[in-house]
């Protein structure tokens, strides 16, 4: 049956590239993301191919098996309607996109991904991811080499290990159902979004029941006051839910809303660059995919830097130890500075230091036995003196001894 709920679809160039290379597209029951790479017109033409292919898929269906196998098949066509662009256009070639795609059918949402553009599932409060990111730091934060968050500044965040290109016919594409419900919420997007806005501010945004249309322009704002370093897109797909029911013509956004006004550079004439013969880029792509011994370099390249972290730990550790220990040192020094007059079994001594313990480290010590007998000091004197009696030098120290020799008589 068609489905019951509200969506909304946006793309905006961001504020540093000088194209969308994006495009999105809301319809009945199809909802897609296709985060285009590879130059300033390839990215533009792979991510609008994309989307020309899967929007035929936006019917009712029967069964979710029907619509997981219609996806497979788009995606897989989408795979081949690039590698045949690039062979009557090779000034294309090394273009490719993502694609994250949903289809609706009854209380089953039916997805299929491929890259490092995201599905989310916002519901009963809580924002879940429901794809996994097909880059190179995942493999990392997989295997539990990085945490996600040291993945958000990784500086290879954007190597993506599998993508719908022009060079594999057959790509390897996730797909799977997952059943929905009244009063979810998904979030499809590129890593525009995803790459600077967090999950926290994006549940939050999510969480306030504003129309998906609305939504949206706060996510949006939200990616742009965090710089918008690429292209953002977000479509937003409400299940039922209080907002009106989607109805009208297909939404589509970004490079797909225009794809006949890409228009391509020229291939240069010349000597050919050593990734592809006559590719022209105006603007240097977001990701690419790695040839397999270049994955073992980035994987070595992250051991190393693996290395170096752990060593400035260390490092670091001992620079405060060390500084902890110097402060310490320092702070004995200065109590063997201080002296008190106080009493040891039957005489009255001179002690160095100060009153206190530190764990196990007694920081007072016996000076001088003055060989006093307590008994010789009268009963205020004595209690004085088994209470300690504090002095600021030793020649003060001296001087309280030798104030009660002079009123006990000298001893006995």
């Amino acid at each position: 049956m068609v489905f019951e709920g509200s969506s909304a679809a946006l793309s905006h160039t961001g504020k540093v590239r000088s194209n969308n290379q994006d495009s999105g597209y809301a319809g009945s029951n199809l909802f897609v993301v296709a985060d285009g790479m590879g130059g300033h017109a390839g990215g533009d033409v792979a991510s609008s191919l994309a989307i020309s292919r899967i929007e035929d898929l936006d019917r009712a269906y029967n069964t979710t098996a029907e619509a997981e196998r219609a996806l497979q098949d788009a995606v897989s066509d989408a795979a081949h309607d690039l590698i045949a662009t690039v062979k009557a256009r090779p000034e294309l070639a090394g273009m490719g996109t993502t694609v994250s795609a949903l289809i609706m059918v009854d209380d089953y949402a039916v997805i299929a991904h491929i890259g490092d553009s995201r599905i989310y599932l916002f519901r009963d409060g809580a924002l879940t991811q429901i794809t996994t990111d097909h880059t190179f730091v995942q493999r990392l934060v997989d295997s539990g080499r990085i945490t996600p968050e040291e993945a958000r500044y990784h500086p290879r965040r954007s190597v993506l290990m599998r993508v719908l290109g022009d060079m594999d016919p057959d790509p390897e594409i996730d797909t799977f159902i997952m059943p929905t419900q009244p009063g979810d919420r998904w979030l499809l997007c590129s890593d525009g979004l995803s790459g600077v806005v967090d999950d926290t501010h994006t549940s939050k945004a999510m969480a306030l029941g504003l129309a998906p249309g609305r939504t949206a322009d706060l996510l949006l704002k939200q990616a742009l006051d965090g710089g918008a370093p690429d292209n953002v897109t977000i479509v937003i797909v409400d299940v039922g839910g209080q907002h009106p029911k989607f109805s009208g013509t297909p939404t589509i956004v970004g490079s797909a809303s225009n794809p006949r006004g890409v228009e391509v550079p020229a291939a240069r004439a010349g000597r050919a660059g050593w990734l592809h013969a006559a590719r022209v880029a105006a603007n240097e792509p977001t990701h690419f995919e790695p040839a397999p011994e270049f994955l073992e370099e980035l994987i070595e390249e992250d051991k190393r830097r693996a290395r170096r972290r752990r060593i400035g730990w260390v490092v670091g550790l001992v620079v405060v130890l060390a500084a902890f220990a110097a402060g310490l040192f320092a702070a004995y020094e200065w109590t063997q500075t201080r002296y008190f007059v106080g009493a040891d079994k039957d005489t009255v001594v001179i002690f160095r230091g100060i009153q206190q313990d530190l764990g196990p480290i007694s920081l007072s010590s016996v000076y001088e036995d003055t060989n006093l007998r307590l008994d010789s000091l009268s009963e205020f004197d004595r209690e004085t003196v088994e209470g300690t009696i504090p002095a600021s030098s030793l020649p003060e120290a001296q001087k309280i001894v030798d104030r009660l020799k002079s009123v006990s008589g000298g001893g006995r």
